[in-house]
């Protein structure tokens, strides 16, 4: 079953190439969707896969790259809309 989720991660997530491992992360997984910087200082992510493949990579925005400090995580659930085809950096 497909899922698709809204991710907003915040803590030390803006400057330290969070996006770009996070799309890097997403493609070794075959998720598909997108990732952008937000003016409050957090990074969104929609992303959207099979339940078992998405919750691995669920489970690494609670962590991010080395170069991240993660304070929070809020996943809000999400109806499929258009389809998806990749993952970007926006």
């Amino acid at each position: 079953m497909i899922r698709r989720v809204n991710i907003l991660v915040s803590g030390r997530v803006q400057g330290v190439y969070f996006r770009a491992f996070t799309q890097k992360k997403a493609r070794q997984l075959a998720i598909r969707g997108n990732v952008k910087n937000l003016p409050d200082g957090r990074v969104e992510i929609i992303a959207e896969a099979e339940h078992a493949i998405l919750e691995p990579f669920i489970q690494w925005c609670h962590k991010g790259p080395v170069t991240a400090r993660v304070d929070h995580v809020e996943i809000i659930e999400l109806q499929p809309g258009e389809k998806l085809t990749s993952f970007e950096i926006k």
